[in-house]
């Protein structure tokens, strides 16, 4: 396997060599577990952990590698393990923001050219939700590409293709059936050498039977969504990145229940090109589209020519990164002043230990 089958760029070099360590050799993170890391480099797959400045506590989570990420390690003695010493810029990656009250983004996965968003044609179908994840997918630096799963399950397929089509603008939609094999070509020609897929979507939507299509053996367990509600069992626990041989490599992440808004608002244009586009022709220009006169966004939504549904959509997740932004800028005025303490601190003490050796210096 080499290093360019992984994805591996003359950029990523340029990266490693900066570092001016050429006892480092490249790896990519290829499986994050709770505890521990797995790396692929050129020569075998081995365990990794991180050393002691990329450790938590030892900076931002977002700076800590994710699945999809170009590390600088140091291979042990015994070559069946490694020490992560340096994460390589990223090529930009899916991001969302972290569950709980701790404001920062989760990266899913680096460095990836194709996002698949996996939305099945049964009871998991919601517009709504495939806009959220076309708005953090533009703010991935991949494109994205959307696959409409159980076409077999469908009632009316054509009329769930033109749904799709009328809030995923520009982006190609793919319908097909990953358990019968039903259109699954179209996945291929987004794959290469050295290029990197990742399969996003809700449980039980069938991610990680088309990974398995794709690698061509059982390589990840799947399970069948629950009869009453269609939603599924999260058989995937963890990401991972699988090798396609000369096909370039895949991938596959667990379904998610949360997928809270991360970014700015300049990730709502691709995925609301529509609505930006009008909102160009309001009469004010900071118009909130709500009660302002010559509002083309609300003009449109009375007119029928635009869903109500898909306008407060936008809306809500404007504020969302509304809210995201002001909690980052809560946080970062708080580390201000933490890093402003500690320096305040640092100084004292310093000083204290000035004064200590000018006193025991008069002494003698």
């Amino acid at each position: 396997m080499t290093l360019e089958e992984l994805g591996w760029t003359p950029e990523f070099q340029d990266h490693l060599t900066a570092l001016a360590m050429p006892e480092l050799i490249p790896a990519r993170i290829v499986r994050q577990d709770p505890y521990s890391y797995f790396v692929m480099t050129e020569a075998a797959t081995v365990m990794a952990e991180l050393s002691g400045r990329l450790r938590p506590g030892g900076g931002e989570a977002q700076d800590r590698p994710a699945v999809g990420d170009w590390v600088a390690v140091m291979p042990h003695e015994e070559g069946e393990t490694a020490l992560i010493h340096a994460l390589l810029p990223r090529r930009g990656g899916f991001s969302r923001q972290r569950a709980g009250t701790v404001t920062g983004p989760q990266v899913v996965a680096a460095n990836i050219d194709t996002v698949f968003i996996v939305m099945g044609l049964d009871g998991d179908f919601n517009l709504r939700r495939l806009e959220r994840y076309l708005a953090l997918c533009w703010n991935s630096a991949a494109s994205p590409v959307v696959l409409l799963n159980k076409a077999d399950l469908s009632e009316d397929l054509d009329g769930q293709i033109a749904e799709v089509q009328s809030v995923a603008m520009g982006v190609d939609i793919h319908a097909l059936s990953a358990k019968q094999g039903d259109g699954f070509d179209a996945v291929e020609g987004y794959l290469g050498k050295g290029r990197t897929v990742a399969f996003i979507g809700s449980s039980g939507v069938g991610k990680s039977t088309m990974v398995n299509r794709l690698t061509g053996s059982e390589t990840m367990a799947v399970g069948a969504v629950r009869g009453d509600d269609d939603k599924g069992r999260h058989t995937t626990t963890h990401r991972e990145l699988f090798v396609l041989p000369g096909r370039g490599v895949v991938i596959d992440t667990p379904g998610m229940r949360e997928l809270q808004m991360w970014g700015d608002e300049d990730s709502l244009r691709g995925a609301f090109a529509d609505i930006e586009d009008l909102a160009q022709t309001c009469k004010f220009r900071d118009c909130a589209h709500e009660s302002e006169p010559g509002c083309a966004v609300r003009e449109a939504v009375e007119s029928g020519t635009l869903d109500d549904g898909r306008f407060q959509s936008y809306l809500k997740l404007k504020r969302e990164l509304a809210h995201t932004a002001m909690r980052q800028s809560e946080a970062s005025k708080r580390e201000e002043r933490l890093r402003a303490k500690k320096f305040g601190r640092m100084v004292k003490a310093i000083q204290k230990h000035s004064r200590k050796r000018k006193e025991t210096g008069s002494q003698d």
